[in-house]
């Protein structure tokens, strides 16, 4: 079956009885054709709830991966407030993928470094960052300093700096390797850019990734639950696959902020059965 003529029902058909429920409660790593990426969760999602309700949502989707933002773990805590958080997500078997977004205004040391110390006492190895674009080269000495990667977050059309993945690749092509791309495929689709194509474009610079669905892939307030909308789910896991990617690939449900869970666990169950189905359909072992 050709990645031209897959689509999400020759996906889903090919996926024996039972196996999507079967995994919803393992681990969310996946291993395909040298490929090895986690479906994770960006706390935004559960930007309406406390800390300790946060982690319990995301143990309800099935998954330990969590992008954490600042409202699950202020910029401005102290190092106490910080160890207690890294416990609490610890103790509930949370592996922490990263921060964000975070965003970097101004090229100045006193902005820039107190936000990779918060990632560093906090152990994400990440930061998915929104960069004012006159920002974003000052960083690499910080990534170097600290080893800590930055994927710039793409925000569509509004977006002045970094609309489109392009925008992004054009600044960080030539930057230390730990300088990259979280792209968004929402707003990928938004700004008019083709979401597979942008993802080869990326390629080992693309290192952290938000995912969602639209209804209208040129309208932000069509987002609905995945598998319900019109973005190429099944070519997106395909190219990730193809590229041997190795990141995160995290959910960032923006609508429905009282009680995001069952539109959530529905975009975990469809994502889950278009990667077993790919397994069955292209790499049996």
């Amino acid at each position: 079956m050709s990645q031209s003529i897959l689509t999400r029902r020759s996906v889903l058909a090919t996926i024996p009885g039972g196996l999507c429920s079967l995994r919803v409660l393992s681990g969310q790593q996946y291993h395909i054709a040298g490929a090895s990426f986690k479906l994770g969760v960006a706390s935004y999602s559960f930007r309406k709830f406390s800390r300790s309700k946060a982690i319990g949502m995301t143990r309800q989707l099935g998954t330990p991966y969590l992008n954490v933002k600042d409202v699950h773990l202020s910029l401005n805590s102290t190092p106490e407030q910080i160890a207690a958080a890294k416990k609490e997500f610890d103790d509930a078997g949370i592996v922490l993928v990263g921060c964000g977004t975070v965003y970097f205004k101004e090229a100045s040391d006193a902005d820039i470094r107190p936000k990779f110390e918060y990632a560093k006492r906090a152990g994400f190895p990440l930061i998915v960052s929104m960069p004012n674009r006159e920002v974003l080269p000052k960083l690499e000495k910080y990534v170097q300093e600290y080893d800590i990667k930055i994927a710039v977050h793409n925000h569509g059309p509004e977006d002045k700096n970094f609309p489109t993945p392009q925008s992004v690749l054009k600044v960080v092509k030539d930057m230390d390797p730990r300088c990259g791309l979280c792209i968004d495929i929402g707003h990928t689709a938004r700004a008019g850019a083709d979401v597979v194509e942008s993802l080869a474009e990326a390629g080992p610079r693309l290192l952290d990734m938000h995912v969602k669905d639209l209804a209208d892939p040129t309208a932000k307030e069509s987002q609905v639950a995945v598998g319900e909308g019109k973005l190429p789910f099944p070519q997106i896991f395909l190219q990730l696959i193809q590229m041997k990617y190795s990141g995160s690939v995290n959910l960032e449900y923006e609508i429905n902020e009282d009680d995001p869970l069952p539109g959530m666990q529905k975009s975990f169950s469809y994502m889950r059965g278009v990667l077993a189905g790919i397994e069955g359909a292209k790499y049996r072992r």
